[in-house]
């Protein structure tokens, strides 16, 4: 085939690709005069925002969904359409503008309510709050964290229900990047995964303008972006952000014959036609005010009326929805077609979409054979398999870790570059990348991920799970090896104060089960709960204890509950979490030999018992209880709402040490008698 070099690219372009004609060019370029108006418009009507980008990659935009993205604006949760992430989340006006263009469901109104009180167009992009927002970033790097997992989810869907006779799943994941989400370092950790696995649906464009916040980019980056991405696995593709031509060569090509993630490297200008600020960083995050977006107005031969659009750009996209209305149609006729064929996989299919738990879920839980004692960690793996029998849903990967923190399925095979029929994933020791791709896979609508590692790193994810969390997304994180006992590891790998810091976090489910019931009985939490659950498990073995069987309904599903009730009024209430439950149930025995009453309660996840009534709040910790304990290997932030200004907080306040784990005990008072010498 003869080629042709591509303008400003560098590539071998096929010269059998259509040029676009000069309508479709004058269309494209009013649908960037309008993204421009919108959004600086929006930016100084707010006084607050980020101008720079959207002036600098209105051309971009308008390709995008102009042209190339294969979605339904009036159905945008179609399940095999393009999508669309915008990992430079401070360029939210330029998303925000091309979403009510095209047609989802942003009013100009919204527009004009930018960063309101309540409004859908908040500062950064929430998909909880905007049709037509595929995730929610801000936090620079996890945008393209999360496009790399929607990518990998997509594949592993297309895997399992695609057939030789039918495709359902052949979209793509696009992504716009900035200079900040290139140096964040959680995109190396996706990008270098991405690669590995030859994810052939994931397409990043990067908006290489050369401008940080702080001023150039040189400043601080020199790096050679083109050859790190070609180092990863990318084939990377240069292009001018401004040229509608190369604009349409570059994406028409990166889109074909696809076979492993391509990084489209486009050179703009930000804050373009800014006369005095284009291409500084003065551009970057404040209004351009009103004399400078006059000028910017008056150099890009722009309409001054404020947020003004051309009717013709709103009917070149009623003509556009029309198409994509068809392509979906047609997919589905596609899909009626596959699901007459395939009633197994559609059964199969049907399970994933609505991640429908069994009727008698409980009971199978229960029936669990776990050998007694065992560790939190091994528990849950029995659990894991049990219920990847009958849900198809789930999967699971760690960060190098699955022979340790237990999350391998025995009965699956691992994903493989370019193999995705497989369940476990290995993420390698990229912890944050791990959680920022599992918020991605579950965003598919399909898959509930889990994700391993020690307790400890989840400080490395603890943005990826704080986002995860701001959207209700339903990833499970198996931590494991959780309190100063898994020992000889030493201060380094034991976790003090990560309970509380993960209970700080809204919506988060942080569970920290005491024994094999309570573990399985946590993951019918976590599977039940429409959002993202933290399990704390133990490295050590723990007992059985016959008061944690008791019905999910007045025990795990009640967050707190009693389980050693006092023979008269109580002397002591004790309160505990996880592996110290064992031990509060063997003080509380000691005291009773003393004469004492005593209440014992099991609380492994403070948010289902705050979300409970007032009543059953009342009956577990209300009223005269004696003296109130709470016995916990971590630090003590948080007890006191429970045990009260006067409880006593059994906990750590330092570091732990290098040691095995009966000796820590010893030496940090988390024995019978060093409690007992304590509070009585």
């Amino acid at each position: 085939m003869e080629t042709q070099q591509m303008k400003g690219s560098g590539m071998n372009m096929p010269n059998d690709i259509p040029a676009l004609d000069s309508e479709t060019k004058a269309n494209l370029a009013k649908i960037a005069a309008a993204v421009r108006v919108l959004s600086i418009d929006a930016v100084q009507k707010a006084n607050s925002g980020h101008p720079g980008l959207p002036l600098g990659c209105a051309e971009i935009g308008a390709y995008l969904y102009g042209i190339a993205m294969r979605h339904n604006p009036k159905h945008s949760s179609w399940i095999n359409r393009d999508r669309f992430i915008l990992s430079a989340g401070h360029g939210s006006m330029w998303l925000y503008s091309l979403l009510h263009l095209s047609g989802f469901k942003v009013t100009l109104e919204d527009i004009k309510n930018f960063r309101q009180l309540h409004s859908i167009t908040p500062g950064h992009p929430e998909s909880h709050e905007t049709d037509g927002v595929e995730t929610t970033t801000g936090p620079l790097g996890q945008g393209i964290g999360n496009a790399s997992g929607q990518a990998l989810g997509l594949k592993l869907l297309a895997a399992k229900f695609n057939t030789e006779k039918q495709s359902l799943f052949d979209s793509k994941v696009y992504c716009l990047v900035g200079d900040g989400d290139i140096m964040e370092g959680v995109s190396s950790e996706v990008s270098s995964l991405s690669g590995h696995l030859c994810l052939n649906n994931l397409i990043v464009i990067y908006d290489a303008n050369k401008v940080s916040l702080d001023g150039p980019l040189s400043d601080s980056c020199s790096e050679n972006t083109k050859e790190r991405y070609k180092a990863y696995g990318f084939e990377v593709f240069e292009m001018d952000g401004h040229d509608f031509d190369d604009i349409h060569r570059t994406m028409t090509l990166a889109r074909k014959d696809q076979k492993q993630p391509r990084l489209i490297i486009a050179r703009t200008i930000i804050g373009k036609g800014s006369p005095n600020r284009a291409g500084t960083s003065k551009v970057h995050g404040s209004p351009l005010g009103p004399d400078e977006l006059k000028l910017t107005k008056e150099a890009l031969g722009l309409p001054l009326e404020p947020f003004y659009v051309s009717q013709s750009v709103y009917d070149y996209f009623a003509k556009k929805l029309k198409e994509q209305e068809a392509l979906e149609e047609a997919w589905n006729k596609k899909f009626a077609a596959w699901k007459q064929e395939n009633p197994a996989l559609f059964d199969e299919f049907v399970k994933m979409q609505e991640k429908s738990l069994p009727t008698d879920i409980e009971e199978r839980l229960y029936k669990i054979e776990i050998k007694n004692p065992i560790a939190g960690r091994n528990a849950s793996n029995a659990v894991i398999q049990e219920l990847c029998k009958t849900m198809p849903f789930i999967y699971g990967g760690s960060a190098d870790l699955s022979c340790s923190d237990m999350t391998w399925i025995k009965e699956a095979d691992a994903v493989k570059p370019g193999s995705f029929k497989g369940r476990n994933i290995k993420f390698g020791v990229r912890e944050f990348g791990m959680a920022t791709m599992a918020t991605g896979m579950a965003e598919t609508g399909m898959i509930i991920p889990y994700i391993g590692t020690f307790l400890t790193f989840s400080d490395y994810m603890r943005n990826a799970i704080r986002l995860a969390s701001l959207m209700k997304v339903q990833v499970v994180y198996q931590f494991t090896h959780d309190s100063i006992f898994l020992g000889e590891d030493g201060p380094t790998h034991q976790s003090i104060e990560h309970y509380a810091a993960l209970r700080a976090i809204p919506n988060l489910h942080f569970i920290r089960p005491g024994d094999s019931n309570e573990v399985k009985m946590a993951w019918l939490a976590a599977l039940t709960y429409k959002g993202p659950t933290a399990l704390s498990l133990s490295r050590q073995n723990l007992p059985e204890l016959k008061e944690t069987k008791v019905p999910y309904s007045q025990g795990m599903g009640r967050g707190a509950y009693i389980v050693m009730k006092e023979t008269r009024k109580p002397d002591y209430m004790l309160v505990a979490t996880g592996s110290e439950l064992s031990l509060a149930l063997d003080i509380a025995k000691e005291l009773e030999k003393l004469g004492k009453s005593v209440r014992v309660i099991s609380m492994p996840c403070f948010e289902i018992f705050e979300e409970q009534d007032a009543s059953y709040k009342e009956s577990v910790f209300g009223g005269d209880l004696g003296k109130r304990v709470s016995i916990e290997a971590g630090v003590e932030f948080g007890w006191h709402k429970y045990i009260g200004r006067e409880g006593i907080a059994i906990s750590m306040d330092t570091f732990g040490l290098s040691a095995p784990a009966p000796e820590l005990a010893e030496e940090f008072g988390f024995t019978v008698p060093s409690i007992l010498e304590r509070i009585l």
